[in-house]
């Protein structure tokens, strides 16, 4: 068999499994080896056994059936009985694992592979010995969904009950002070503080050499804070801003 058929017949086999590729394996072995395993072992490089199964199925007419699920090393969850569901009294905070409602050692800290690994001996009574590494650990945690997520902010509540009661007496306060001649309603807000210093703060500036400013934002000389009142009725706006 010349190489240019060889690398094809071998790109073909590579994107065929199980049933369908040991059927290809036999065509080629009957086609170009008279049906021989292990002149097709030595020359394609395939099994022998692959090659023996597809030309008994070939002649028999009766597929065999691949068990994948069954093959390969079972997880470490599967091999000590009982560790998924310590794990999970463990790690879930709805779980009443203990009748006497006892602290677990897991309480107010963060579920790490290596605090769940020392609360399984400590709590469960896991001998050291008996129980996988700390990367092993943080693997089935992932599995039984503990991974790592983001932790999320509490949403403000949007309106409460009294919401209604405050709006109104807010406008109630605003129309008393507009009715008085002696009155002036103002609004008043400040912004966020401004360090002074040398500080780049990512800005540009158009001169021949590039200015330089310090390597940290600290330690700033004074500190600006800016701040404006609002004359409601009027509109007029008053800035200031003062050095802390």
């Amino acid at each position: 068999m010349d190489q240019e058929k060889k690398k094809l017949i071998e790109e073909a086999v590579k994107r065929l499994k199980g049933y369908p590729r040991r059927e290809y394996m036999a065509l080629v072995s009957l086609e170009y080896f008279n049906g021989n395993a292990r002149k097709t072992e030595r020359e394609m490089g395939w099994g022998r056994e692959c090659t023996q199964k597809g030309l008994k199925e070939k002649e028999t007419g009766i597929r065999c059936l691949d068990n994948y699920s069954g093959s390969g090393r079972r997880r470490t969850e599967d091999q000590i009985p009982g560790l998924s569901k310590d794990i999970k009294s463990l790690a879930d905070p709805q779980t009443q694992s203990d009748p006497a409602m006892k602290n677990s050692s897991l309480s107010y800290t963060r579920i790490t592979a290596k605090a769940m690994r020392a609360a399984l001996i400590q709590d469960k009574g896991y001998c050291d010995e008996d129980l996988p590494c700390e990367v092993t650990i943080g693997n089935i945690l992932n599995r039984l969904g503990y991974n790592l997520k983001r932790v999320l902010k509490a949403k403000p509540v949007k309106k409460i009950k009294e919401v209604d009661e405050i709006f109104d007496n807010v406008r109630k306060a605003n129309e008393h002070s507009d009715a008085n001649p002696k009155s002036v309603r103002i609004s008043i807000d400040a912004k966020a503080k401004l360090n002074i210093g040398y500080f780049s703060r990512g800005g540009k500036s158009r001169d021949k050499e590039a200015k330089k400013a310090e390597d940290h934002d600290m330690n700033p000389t004074a500190k600006l804070v800016p701040y404006g009142i609002l004359n409601v009725l009027t509109g007029l706006v008053t800035f200031f801003w003062q050095l802390a």
